[in-house]
């Protein structure tokens, strides 16, 4: 038994069939690739923690029970670079320190953003010496920075409101908003793998786990 298609579903010549016109009664939405895109990275960023000092207390107070940073969307805290997208560093950065940071960044896949979180990250704060950097933005590029010695976990909670709302007024077509550091070994300030190793390897790290041997 043959089909006729000029019949099928009480619809006119078969080539009807193959049109896409909406009906007056379906639903429709359309929206821009820039907002979607950018609704989906605002609203799943995965944090990297880099707690160092007092700072780092309350960004854990902020993911507990009683803020729940979970009602952001970023629950999983990414102990991995490589599965992470959002580094906040909170706490004082020493130079033997730096290496590991820059490491860790550069690490972290596209798209990427960094919070510094307190006055010792973002300035060096009271640590005005030779051993502490001064500012992480000498070391890796900042999104936002959050003042406060230590900054309560509200504060922490308003930098990264204001890191998605960045986020969400990001053009695709903008170039350069992704060209960020990258390892160049002609650079005065690269420093190979092996030697960061050698520097952290004693004290453990985020990068590499393991301790020395005694």
């Amino acid at each position: 038994m043959g089909l006729n298609l000029d019949t099928l579903g009480g619809h006119g010549p078969a080539t009807e069939l193959n049109r896409m016109e909406p009906r007056p009664d379906e639903p429709w939405v359309t929206t821009k690739l820039d907002f979607l895109v950018n609704w989906g990275r605002a609203n799943s960023l995965w944090p990297m923690p880099f707690g160092t000092a007092c700072c780092a207390i309350e960004m854990m107070a902020s993911f507990a029970s009683k803020f729940d940073l979970a009602r952001f969307g970023m629950e999983r805290m990414a102990f991995s670079p490589r599965q992470s997208d959002m580094l906040i560093c909170a706490g004082r950065v020493p130079f033997k320190l730096a290496p590991v940071l820059r490491r860790i960044w550069q690490q972290m896949p596209q798209p990427k953003w960094a919070i510094s979180m307190g006055a010792c990250a973002s300035t060096g704060g009271m640590f005005d010496n030779y051993a502490v950097v001064q500012g992480i933005d000498t070391i890796i590029p900042v999104d936002v920075y959050v003042p406060g010695c230590p900054p309560r976990p509200e504060g922490l909670i308003y930098g990264i409101m204001m890191l998605q709302k960045k986020v969400m007024n990001e053009r695709r077509a903008t170039r350069g908003i992704r060209d960020e550091m990258t390892p160049d070994p002609s650079s005065k300030l690269y420093i190979p793998a092996s030697r960061i190793d050698a520097l952290s390897e004693p004290f453990g790290n985020s990068v590499h786990q393991t301790r020395s041997a005694p």
